[in-house]
């Protein structure tokens, strides 16, 4: 319980962080307050699992990071996602999960063109 106490009081201390950020400090992160916020909502581990997932896809990290902007809306995609349990059951497989596997992702699309526009 002391945990979660003290895990609330730390996002608490991060959105106040957020809030004080500069419009100049936003446009610096590419990111406008809300997406900031949004993204200290989400799971902590959403850069790893899209990493994973894009390397399934035959994608590696710094393809997926190249448009800035792209890397954001794949990751809020991913923090929003609801089939987290088959992601993470998917993502166990490793290089043996196969792209077809993944219908429940709704970043397949993206990742299916960021791997015709890298090849």
């Amino acid at each position: 319980m002391f945990d979660r106490i003290r895990a609330l009081i730390h996002r608490l201390h991060e959105m106040q962080e957020v809030n004080a950020l500069s419009d100049r400090d936003l446009d610096d992160l590419g990111m406008t307050r809300d997406q900031v916020l949004d993204f200290l909502r989400m799971p902590r581990d959403i850069d790893q699992r899209v990493t994973a997932m894009g390397a399934i896809f035959g994608l590696s990290e710094a393809e997926l990071k190249r448009d800035h902007g792209l890397w954001v809306e794949i990751l809020s995609t991913c923090g929003h996602c609801t089939d987290r349990t088959a992601c993470a059951k998917f993502l166990a497989k490793g290089s043996q999960g196969q792209t077809s596997e993944a219908t429940f992702c709704g970043n397949r699309e993206a990742f299916a063109d960021l791997r015709t526009y890298a090849a």
